[in-house]
């Protein structure tokens, strides 16, 4: 395995500096944003599209460090009813996956999308509930009117460029579960899987050890997100797991998310990477840091740290013991 980051922490920095601050912190690996609510601060894909040049000189910034892309990732919501936004999300993702094709990157990241409850309507709707039954219709109507429509041409296009969609199981969207990436990918494509967040996975209640056996043995993990969920149980009693409150009211909240290890303990991160080993999972730990209550130096430099104590970097051994 290598660890790598995804670099919208370093959004502030210009990309060679954000490729040193990358190689002294003896990291393999980046993921870089295109576009969409991560925004492209380290990669103008148009440029690089444009010009073989560009793109030479690009890759040449990473050879030079001994670095890799792990993914491009273009977060956005290409079925939602805001038109304007949906085109954008769109266009984005088909450039990136034609540039990841150009970049011999092989793996793109994004949202599945939430859509509205209609043809006509104005915001995005995500029922979570089977009843009353008008939430299980518009869940039907979205899954078969623009859900799967959708996914299935931008699942074919991926294949055509020899490029894997990781969609992030992301409360707030449509795939959200093992069960939803499971049921996409069986009704679109097998270049569709999971960019695998344990962070999401813990406030939903999902043991991310079991999602990782259940989503391995499919050979649906494109990629992997290291972040950790903080969860408060005398603020769940109050709140429940799907609390409204703003990311800021940290004293309050039921869960929140931190640094790798400051939300569940490193034996569970090392079960973690070790379930990632035994089912097949032997690319990157790209960390992603949105702690509360860290700066982003100290947030980035702990996950670091602890990850380093329990990633898997080396091919096994053969078993001379047996």
């Amino acid at each position: 395995m290598k660890l790598g980051v995804f670099t919208v922490l370093f959004s502030k920095l210009s990309f060679e500096e954000m490729l040193d601050k990358v190689k002294a912190s003896g990291l393999d690996a980046v993921e870089i944003g295109t576009g969409g609510y991560p925004g492209d601060a380290h990669c103008n894909v148009d440029e690089l599209l444009e010009s073989e040049e560009t793109r030479q000189a690009y890759q040449k910034a990473l050879d030079d460090r001994g670095i890799v892309i792990s993914a491009f990732s273009c977060h956005g919501n290409p079925i939602t009813p805001d038109q304007a936004f949906a085109k954008e999300s769109d266009e984005i993702l088909r450039k990136t996956i034609k540039l990841a094709s150009l970049m011999n990157v092989p793996v793109v990241n994004g949202f599945s999308g939430t859509a509205g409850d209609h043809e006509g309507a104005k915001y995005p709707n995500w029922p979570v509930s089977p009843w009353p039954s008008e939430y299980s219709d518009i869940l039907e109507w979205q899954w078969e009117e623009k859900l799967v429509p959708y996914w299935k041409e931008i699942g074919q296009l991926a294949e055509e460029h020899n490029v894997k969609i990781g969609l992030e199981l992301h409360g707030g969207f449509l795939v959200h579960t093992p069960y939803s990436i499971l049921e996409l990918r069986k009704r679109t494509s097998k270049a569709i899987g999971a960019n695998l967040d344990p962070s999401h996975l813990w406030w939903q209640g999902i043991d991310p050890v079991a999602a990782i056996k259940i989503l391995g043995k499919e050979d649906a993990i494109h990629h992997f997100h290291a972040k950790d969920t903080y969860i408060d149980q005398d603020h769940v009693n109050m709140h429940g797991l799907t609390d409204m409150q703003p990311y800021s009211k940290v004293q309050s909240r039921a869960w929140s998310f931190r640094s790798v290890g400051c939300g569940h303990s490193m034996q569970e991160w090392s079960d973690i990477i070790s379930a990632l080993r035994t089912y097949g999972y032997d690319y990157v730990v790209s960390i992603e840091h949105e702690d509360p209550i860290m700066s982003i130096d100290e947030g980035f430099s702990r996950a670091v740290k602890n990850l380093d104590d329990v990633i898997i970097r080396e091919q096994p051994s053969d078993m001379w013991w047996a």
